[in-house]
């Protein structure tokens, strides 16, 4: 690693993660400036405009050049219009190497629909669901037994998400998560563990596996935005599973991981009931801070939040290399 690389960090963005993806880029600038790297930053704004750290507004065109002038972005970029391939599509056309999923992987993954339908042609277990998009339905809503879940089908963080237990609350819910997104996914509730897993491609190609993290949490609950990110969670790593359980865990994080074209890394969650380990949804800029999901399975492993942050920026120059 030469200590003059020059990374830019980008946080921020106008949607509903815009201040969960500050924090990211705040610790990652921290962390990369610690490895001996030159580390500068950009905000996108709430309402899509670009401004420096300083807070001072420049125009898309002078936000592209700084990002040319750097070896390669990192766009700690949450949720929607960012980690959804939209910015990756940017990124492409400026032309720098960056941290993290192309357009294709960034698009499926977020979509919860399309990668719930390719978690099933790989033989992966997913929760019944139907989908709404406007008047059209996918699905049959009447065969999905209460509780569902209902939510926005490109939120992140649990925005517009909201467990229903009965007919009347149903319409309330559909219209509270076309506030985030017009299509709307319902999926019967998985009563569960709930255990994450994360997976990373190396500078190498080779991919790295993490230790599985349990959310502590009633069987029962909801991992909602309120515990997500108004108290502690309760994260166990690494989780308690059987040999045969952290196997079939990690063979159905793999192969989503490559089926969708992911880079960088990649946060994979399931539930587990009863025998069967079920597909929940596959995050490809998951939260990165040192208190977060992915940094606390691979620290158990002995790798620093520092160490991860450059193991993914060099993964990023050398993907540039294999692909020129």
């Amino acid at each position: 690693m030469s200590g003059t690389q020059h990374v830019m960090v980008i946080g921020g963005g106008a949607n509903a993660e815009h201040e969960v993806s500050l924090g990211s880029a705040a610790a990652v600038r921290e962390a990369l400036a610690a490895s001996g790297r030159t580390v500068t930053g950009l905000a996108i704004r709430r309402d899509g405009e670009w401004e420096t750290l300083s807070g001072e507004r420049i125009s898309l065109a002078a936000a592209i050049q700084r990002m040319r002038e750097s070896d390669v972005v990192f766009p700690a970029l949450h949720g929607e219009g960012t980690e959804d391939g939209t910015f990756a599509g940017l990124l492409e056309i400026v032309g720098v190497p960056y941290v993290g999923s192309g357009v294709r992987a960034g698009a499926l993954a977020m979509d919860k629909w399309a990668a719930k339908l390719i978690a099933t042609e790989l033989g992966i277990a997913t929760a019944q669901g139907v989908l709404i998009d406007g008047e059209q339905v996918c699905g049959d809503p009447a065969g999905l037994p209460f509780p569902v879940m209902v939510k926005p089908v490109a939120s992140g963080s649990s925005y517009g998400a909201t467990r229903v237990d009965s007919s009347a609350e149903l319409t309330a819910a559909i219209e509270h998560a076309r506030t985030f997104d017009d299509r709307v996914l319902i999926e019967t509730f998985v009563v569960g563990r709930e255990v994450d897993i994360a997976v990373l491609r190396g500078a190498d190609g080779t991919l790295h596996i993490s230790q599985p993290l349990e959310i502590g949490k009633d069987a029962d609950a909801v991992f909602d935005t309120a515990l997500k990110y108004d108290a502690e969670p309760d994260f166990v790593v690494p989780a308690p599973l059987t040999a045969e359980e952290g196997e079939a865990m990690r063979t159905a994080a793999r192969a989503l991981f490559v089926a969708l074209g992911c880079d960088g890394v990649a946060r994979v969650d399931f539930f587990i009931q009863g025998a069967e380990i079920v597909f929940n949804e596959i995050n490809t800029m998951p939260g990165m801070t040192q208190l977060s999901q992915v940094p606390r399975m691979f620290a158990v492993d002995g790798v620093s939040f520092p160490e991860l942050v450059a193991w993914l920026v060099e993964g990023a120059l050398a993907r540039r290399t294999r692909t020129s």
